[in-house]
């Protein structure tokens, strides 16, 4: 008789089992709500199959719906492979390669068929009908059934099928790793695909009406432009209905406020192919830019920082020095260092050219200025800052709008400090981080990125950090479930771990901006050091901090944070004057000329166009305060205030309008040093 397994359950009961057992039996035994309700399992804390059987002795945890993290990531996986079959029963010929979950949904790509010797890309108008085949596949209920199979069975099987990026693929995965496929459905007609998992019981545990199929796009296989071009189809997928169309609702919104958008209706920026990745801010987008450095720059006068600005283009053997030449290469503009070859004929650049590198980053030039004269103990803390533009080589297809660009300035700042003060250094930058965040409107949440993979520097190098980041967020109170305290395995720098900030936005939507990362690495290979109490040679430690992270991301959050309406301080144009008749013209010139000797950003409007017309034009420009006048307004020296979205009109006479706007118009943090000067100043 084969020995027992015993499983032990969250509330530290033990069951002995048999071999063969599935955490779905044991649902079962314990009652048939659970039974119902489980969807899958985590043993010994990995997420698996309901249906796969134990494997030896195992701690066990059920996952139902309410799990909602796993559930929905196995769902999302569902989805996916549901979408593959779907379209390969539609459209014969059509090859798979791979489709994840994502955070909001799924994607699968695939090498579309080919009609008459041509490729036939996937389009929009295919979507309507693969969401049906999903649904009667989801209908079916077909059981998803995993198998492990050797590499030459796999490989044989693609290769027999035509699936030649899956046969690539096969031949190319580790020797030890266990390679698994999983069929839908039984028989010979089953739908295959290969895939680590897992997966629930069957398509019928996914409810046909939480999935939309979204957009159609091209992507390479393998992520590398050199490969060839596949079609990506994208879906968002669901627990229920009510969950899709939240989401859905939730998508509108992102639409409606969608920073390229509101950019081009606001006049604040645009780009073009012959920038690829870079911003031309127009007057107005850079007023915000403005604003927004000015109000940062008081932050770091405030609080000790000593700004700096550092080249733009620095030697490779610099960048091979820091690392970051063997790291980060493929993301970096590399420029011969010689003059180039100006005749028709021959190579541009010689083989004997030395090469440079614009900065992706500002770290290693900062160190170079630390390292410039002796330092003592007593001058750390150093804060320098830095308003440092970057490149980065981003591929085309991967830059959007001011998210993800190429050119941008970051509002960056390394911190060289002792280890005695690294604590009290990030504790100190929790509490400015906390402040500038609110000031904007912003909740967050932190979280700790521990060491990945790879990495430089020692294990006890990486424990330390980690464990003096933890330190300093307790220390700032924020170590709590109200800031969404979390720890992250492996998404730490290769050479520091790092804190992040997860804003929340209006809609709900989460975007990751700040961090504090702690560094030993970098002043080793770079050789920063300060002279000790003790007269001896030490290394500092790094901070590398940034809370914008770059202004050209945070202004594209702001807009669709706000929709465009920016608060009155921020705002590229705080009011416009806007006359009735012409015979206020005059009136509404002289008001604009005191409006702007008070300090408000005013423009006028003497069109001879009716009134509507002009507050529907500054209404979709966003100029928060409209003052209209007419020839009564002029007589008695009045406005009428109209706000941005709103439909009243409240008159007062011009000096209180100045005084109201000159208070919105003073930024947040400028109102709370007025607020705390004492009345005898």
């Amino acid at each position: 008789m084969s020995a027992m397994f015993r499983i032990t359950l969250p509330d530290g009961s033990v069951r002995e089992v048999a071999p063969g057992t599935t955490p779905a039996d044991i649902a079962a035994a314990i009652g048939p709500g659970l039974a119902k309700a489980a969807i899958a399992a985590r043993v010994d804390g990995e997420l698996r199959d309901i249906m796969r059987p134990f494997e030896g002795d195992s701690a066990l945890a059920l996952v139902t719906a309410k799990d909602e993290a796993d559930a929905l990531e196995l769902a999302r996986h569902d989805y996916a492979h549901v979408l593959a079959e779907a379209v390969q029963a539609l459209f014969p010929g059509t090859q798979i390669t791979f489709g994840p979950a994502t955070d909001d949904g799924f994607y699968y790509d695939f090498a579309p068929p080919k009609v008459d010797g041509r490729d036939r890309p996937f389009t929009e108008e295919d979507l309507p009908a693969i969401e049906a085949e999903m649904r009667k596949i989801i209908a079916r209920d077909e059981p998803l059934i995993r198998e492990v199979w050797t590499r030459e069975q796999l490989i044989e099987r693609w290769t027999a099928q035509g699936e030649t990026f899956k046969a690539q693929w096969a031949a190319e995965l580790p020797d030890d790793e266990e390679l698994t496929v999983y069929r839908a459905g039984k028989g010979e007609d089953a739908w295959l695909d290969m895939c680590r998992g897992p997966h629930l019981a069957s398509t019928g545990k996914l409810d046909p009406n939480a999935f939309k199929l979204t957009r159609v796009s091209g992507a390479y296989w393998r992520g590398d432009q050199k490969n060839a071009m596949l079609s990506r189809i994208y879906g968002t997928g669901w627990l229920n209905k009510k969950q899709l169309a939240e989401h859905l609702t939730r998508l509108e919104e992102a639409a409606k406020r969608d920073h390229r958008k509101l950019g081009n209706e606001m006049d604040l920026f645009h780009l073009q192919q012959e920038a690829h990745g870079s911003v031309f801010w127009h007057p107005k987008g850079y007023r915000i830019w403005r604003e927004l450095e000015a109000y940062m720059r008081r932050a770091i006068d405030s609080t000790g920082y000593r700004e700096v600005k550092t080249p733009q283009v620095m030697d490779a053997r610099q960048w091979e020095q820091s690392g970051h030449w063997g790291k980060y290469r493929e993301n970096m503009f590399v420029i011969p260092d010689e003059v180039p070859n100006t005749e028709d004929e021959g190579p541009l650049v010689s083989d004997d050219a030395q090469w440079m590198a614009l900065k992706p980053m500002n770290c290693p030039a900062h160190v170079l200025i630390f390292r410039q004269g002796i330092k003592s103990y007593r001058d750390l803390p150093l804060r320098l800052y830095e308003n440092g533009c970057c490149h980065r080589n981003e591929p085309h297809g991967a830059l959007h709008g001011l998210m993800r660009v190429r050119q941008f300035t970051q509002d960056d700042a390394h911190i060289f400090c002792r280890e005695d003060q690294i604590v009290e250094e990030v504790r100190a930058f929790c509490e400015l981080a906390d402040r500038i965040y609110k000031d904007f409107g912003f909740t967050y949440s932190i979280k700790l990125a521990l060491r990945p993979e790879k990495r430089f520097g020692t294990e006890e190098m990486w424990d330390q950090a980690e464990e003096e980041l933890r330190n300093a967020v307790v220390a700032a109170g924020l170590a709590t479930e109200q800031y969404g305290w979390e720890e992250l395995p492996g998404e730490g720098a290769f050479y520091a771990p790092k804190l992040e900030w997860h804003l929340t936005d209006a809609i709900g939507r989460t975007w990751q901006v700040g961090t504090i990362q702690s560094d030993r690495v970098l002043p080793e290979r770079l050789d920063a050091s300060y002279i000790g109490e003790d007269g001896e040679r030490h290394r500092p430690i790094m901070l590398h901090r940034a809370i914008f992270g770059s202004y050209e991301r945070f202004i594209g959050i702001l807009i669709e944070h706000y929709a465009g309406r920016f608060p009155v301080w921020l705002a590229p144009v705080q009011a416009v004057v806007a006359t009735i008749v012409s015979d206020a013209d005059g009136y509404a010139e002289e008001a604009a000329a005191k409006l702007a000797a008070a300090g408000i950003r005013v423009e006028t409007d003497l069109r001879n166009e009716k009134i509507n017309y002009k507050v529907r034009e500054h209404s979709v420009a966003k100029v928060p305060v409209l003052l209209v006048v007419g020839k009564r307004e002029a007589e008695e020296g009045k406005v009428a205030v109209r706000r941005l979205g709103s439909q009243a009109q409240e008159v007062m006479t011009l000096d209180e309008a100045i005084a109201m706007l000159r208070e919105e118009a003073t930024p947040p943090d400028l109102r709370r040093a007025n607020e705390n000067v004492p009345e005898e100043w």
